[in-house]
């Protein structure tokens, strides 16, 4: 039995499919400057080929979200400072152009995969895989079309990138596992949406595992087993059974109220990160948007996004919502999110420095661009602005007579800006968590970073796996901090979601419930689990557990305590 990470729930049966991908040896060496850069111009090429095919394949098997990941390959291949950069590396130093390739690419993955988002740090992944195919049509190397696979399989290999998992076929495919990867790479979300049971991160997985084994892959605990014994192949055929029949279940709470038995209702919301990922939590039931990730505009761009960007991208994720509260936060760029063409202050620690409004602030150009365009969206739904990484009250008075000087300006001009939108602020430093009253007597709304709360309590880096440990948002202490922050907002009669991790998972639902908690926000594939789940329990019932919960000393009481209450 081989553990892994469940990346895409259900469980299946069948035999083991061994991913082989040509294996790619780099070598620098002098070249002829001229054939190299034909060489490299005719493998683009190739390359944008290919990922148009693999999109056209893929079209009717994947939502626009996921077909979007594709159209950003693309333009990969097209960005001049990926590509110029490996033909002017050819030209300058007379090398080959698998050998520049490589080393262009290593330069913006090493980029993405040190930032300490996750969603960032998936975006290695989309440079991985169009270097990947642009250096095998530089060395003429053919790579597997799992398109043609004609038998039930679970996929094997090292690592499925956003290409390979769009071209399978879900007739024959019955699950895949990797040994590499995570819940929030693009491969695990498009096996979510595909719904093929996916398990990432196994050990060993390629040594242990032979083309034709017999698998069972349990993704709702994460393992795979490699030639069980019939017993065990009988129940996880009863296993799977039980799972199909659990997801049509959840399939019904798509339109139902997120409402407890004793009528205590709570709204769950998605996290996004383009437009595009509005269909995700449409079709999960999602009420709202609960942190849209504008940074996204900023990462994905050669230069600072216009007023006009920012407006179409705002626009769009307000009418495809419309009625729905959709909650924006205003650039949080700093930390381990750097931009190649915005120079930051070098800083023994930069999470702790420069970065988010305090950024905003000191760069009203920056900052003015984006208030116009989210004024001027406005129009379009139900807006809420939200200020990242407040600490005091100045810096929150600063930043919304920000936004208020703005909406005067556009309607001197004579351009039309909603009368309701919201202005709030997340809640991921302690001292606005302890203030929180205060705060909530000139704030709209609150939404708690658990994230970046927890590690900024702990004194942890959660990228640490030596500090790991502390990474604790059940501890006592975190839950305490969560009251204080839902108790002042709801003294101002404001409401008060969260928008981190914590949201949606499913022993720190019970817990925040009980403390008061009235939006939460998560990834899209949790709203109807956590749904049916609050449909669940008794309000009063979850108010007396976390009432307890916040008088025990340790996490693991904590989640003790949750597991004998749900």
């Amino acid at each position: 039995m081989l553990k892994g990470i469940a990346a895409s729930s259900g469980v299946v049966v069948a035999k083991a499919y061994k991913l082989e991908q040509p294996t790619i040896n780099v070598v620098r060496r002098s070249a002829d400057v001229e054939k190299e850069i034909a060489n490299f111009k005719a493998a683009l090429v190739k390359t944008q080929r290919d990922i148009e095919i693999i999109k056209t394949k893929a079209i009717g098997k994947l939502t626009d979200d996921e077909l979007a990941i594709f159209d950003a390959h693309i333009m990969v291949t097209q960005d001049p400072e990926f590509t110029g950069q490996m033909e002017e590396m050819i030209r300058n130093e007379s090398i080959n152009a698998d050998f520049a390739c490589q080393e262009v690419s290593n330069m913006f993955i090493n980029m993405f995969e040190t930032m300490d988002d996750p969603y960032f740090r998936e975006r290695a992944a989309d440079i991985k895989d169009v270097s990947y195919r642009l250096q095998c049509h530089i060395l003429g190397l053919i790579i597997p079309d799992l398109s043609l696979i004609n038998e039930e399989v679970i996929i094997v290999a090292n690592d499925l990138t956003p290409s390979d998992t769009a071209q399978l076929n879900k007739a024959f495919t019955k699950g895949f596992a990797t040994q590499i990867g995570g819940r929030t790479s693009h491969s695990a979300i498009m096996a979510r949406s595909l719904e093929i049971p996916a398990v990432v991160g196994i050990n060993g997985l390629l040594k242990s595992v032979n083309h034709g084994d017999m698998l069972v892959l349990d993704a709702i605990d994460g393992f795979v087993m490699v030639n069980p014994e019939a017993q065990d192949l009988e129940h996880y055929r009863n296993k799977a059974k039980n799972f199909a029949e659990l997801k049509a279940s959840l399939k019904i709470m798509k339109d139902a109220e997120s409402i407890t038995l004793d009528a205590h209702k709570v709204e769950l919301v998605g996290n996004i990160g383009t437009p595009n990922d509005v269909e995700g939590v449409l079709s999960n039931g999602g009420e709202g948007v609960g942190l849209y990730r504008t940074e996204f505009l900023y990462m994905d761009a050669t230069a600072l996004p216009t007023e006009e960007d920012q407006y179409e991208a705002y626009k769009t994720v307000l009418e495809k919502m419309g009625k729905r509260p959709v909650v924006v936060r205003t650039l949080d760029i700093g930390g381990d999110k750097v931009l190649s063409y915005l120079p930051f202050p070098h800083e023994m620690n930069p999470f702790l420095g420069y970065r988010a409004i305090r950024l905003c602030l000191d760069r009203p150009d920056i900052f003015k661009t984006q208030a116009r365009a989210l004024l001027r969206a406005s129009v379009y739904g139900h807006l809420c602005i939200m200020f990242p990484m407040i600490a005091t009250l100045g810096e929150f008075r600063a930043a919304k007579q920000f936004i208020l000087d703005t909406d005067k300006e556009l309607r001197a001009e004579g351009i039309a800006v909603s009368d309701d939108y919201e202005i709030g602020m997340m809640v991921e430093i302690p001292a606005s968590a302890i203030l929180a009253d205060q705060f909530a007597k000139e704030a709209d709304f609150f939404s708690i970073g658990t994230n970046d709360l927890v590690q900024y309590s702990m004194a942890a880096d959660r990228m640490s796996e030596k500090v790991a440990y502390l990474y604790q948002p059940l501890n006592p202490s975190l839950l305490r901090l969560i009251k204080m922050t839902i108790d002042g907002a709801h003294s101002q009669g404001k409401w008060c979601g969260m928008c981190g991790e914590m949201a949606g998972d499913e022993l720190a639902a019970p817990v925040l419930l009980g403390l008061g908690l009235d939006e939460f926000s998560m990834s899209a594939s949790s709203i109807l689990q956590t749904r049916k789940m609050i449909r669940s329990l008794k309000y009063k019932d979850m108010k007396i557990m976390a009432e307890k919960a916040l008088k025990l000393s340790t996490m693991e009481e904590v989640v003790e305590l949750v597991k004998a209450s749900i």
